[in-house]
């Protein structure tokens, strides 16, 4: 106890140093923490954005893009598969749904995504949590057109505004001769769903009558939208991708086989927690350099700390002979120093994890309304108490260094005075 009371009145003493070393460990361990939490949201995130979609199928290619294009909106498909074919298995005896996804147009930087009514009715987040409305209806018309909360809020649209799709991700070439209306915003989810905007198959195949050459049709030869309306049925003639549930889990794997080796057209078909486990340790490399990059900003925390006790021996070298004088031994002093380096990485990682829960506390909503990334308030789990008592451990192991210093340093060389 006598040791424990001399080293908290040294640390004390030099409470300038004590709280500059303290704080120099705090912000270590909480780029530590921080980076094991937002690693942990990440995943999370990702893995929530699509809940109770058995399959996700697209043209042959990747299983990765596939994934990003259809779940994330990133990236551009390879290619488009027909409606007949989406149709067949949207029809199979073992397919209980389907969600058709028809891209390729843009609005303003965001993502024009061509559905129906399945999205609105299928479509599950975050551990089977439903799509809702927070104001309007669902796109039922060719022209009608349900916005994101995200893309609603950045771009200020209200109910019954009129917008252009652009042709292409972000192209310059607009389709306005076919306006869409605003009919609905969808509510919050903090997914990419937030960032997209949603027309009906019919509107995508509508905006497109006289591209077919993949050019605005000649001056004199557009489709007006009366004439779209006038239409009995609008032909759509193919689509992106399309998500997939089964009647049963069972017969995912055999729909799996069965769609990737069709015959007709060459297909894809995966599932999303296999193809997010693929990509996870794909990128495992970038998440194990973020944890190297921020172990090594702790060591620099505790070399610091060592620098700062060990260059205060000199200004204590009195010190330390007056307590070997009085009868403190070798173990006192190396007891002494050994817990002064303890206490500072301890309080030092106590604050560091502060420092973690208060900063999420604050920019817990910003961080999901910006970036769609939920990173939860939770207790410190296994990984994370590790990295925080290898930080404390190594505190005290430190402070041997100065310690043996100190514990080697003569008793006259202590009293003397040094000219």
């Amino acid at each position: 106890m006598l040791i424990l009371n001399l080293a908290r009145q040294s640390l004390t003493n030099r409470i300038l140093t004590t709280s500059l070393t303290a704080l120099s460990i705090a912000f270590s361990v909480a780029l530590l923490v921080g980076v094991e939490n937002v690693r942990t949201g990440m995943r999370e995130s990702f893995s929530n954005t699509v809940s109770g979609t058995d399959l996700i199928v697209g043209s042959r290619g990747g299983t990765i893009q596939l994934l990003l294009y259809s779940v994330f909106g990133m990236g551009s498909p390879v290619a488009n598969i027909s409606y007949e074919t989406w149709k067949e298995w949207d029809e199979h005896s073992a397919v209980s749904w389907t969600i058709p996804y028809a891209l390729g147009d843009s609005h303003r930087g965001f993502r024009v995504i061509g559905t129906n009514e399945s999205f609105y009715e299928r479509y599950k987040y975050r551990g089977g949590q439903s799509l809702a409305l927070a104001e309007g209806r669902e796109a039922g018309g060719v022209f009608d057109v349900v916005l994101g909360a995200e893309v609603a809020a950045r771009l200020g649209y209200a109910l019954g505004e009129n917008i252009a799709v652009t042709h292409g991700m972000g192209g310059f070439m607009d389709h306005d001769q076919m306006p869409f209306e605003v009919v609905g915003i969808l509510d919050r989810t903090f997914t990419p769903v937030d960032r997209a905007i949603y027309v009906t198959l019919e509107g995508i195949s509508a905006i497109h009558m006289g591209w077919e050459t993949g050019a605005p049709p000649m001056m004199g030869e557009e489709v007006a939208p009366e004439e779209v309306l006038a239409m009995e049925e609008i032909p759509v003639t193919q689509i992106t991708s399309f998500f997939l549930g089964a009647e049963s889990r069972a017969f995912t794997l055999q729909l799996q086989r069965d769609i990737s080796t069709n015959e007709e057209e060459p297909l894809t078909a995966v599932i999303p927690g296999v193809a997010l486990a693929e990509m996870w340790r794909g990128i495992g490399y970038a998440e194990d350099g973020l944890r190297v990059i921020s172990g090594f900003v702790v060591l620099v925390g505790i070399l610091g700390m060592l620098v700062s006790i060990y260059t205060s021996l000199d200004a204590r070298r009195r010190e330390m002979a007056i307590l070997r004088a009085l009868g403190a031994g070798p173990r006192r002093i190396v007891s002494l120093l050994v817990l002064e380096a303890g206490l500072l990485s301890a309080i030092g990682a106590f604050l560091g994890v502060l420092f973690v829960y208060g900063g999420l506390t604050v920019l817990q909503p910003w961080l999901e309304g910006r970036f769609g990334l939920q990173i939860p308030i939770q207790m410190l789990d296994t990984t994370q108490m590790i990295y925080v008592g290898a930080v404390v451990v190594l505190g005290f192991v430190a402070g041997l260094v100065p310690a043996i210093k100190a514990y080697r340093t003569a008793l006259h060389d202590g009293l003397s005075v040094r000219v």
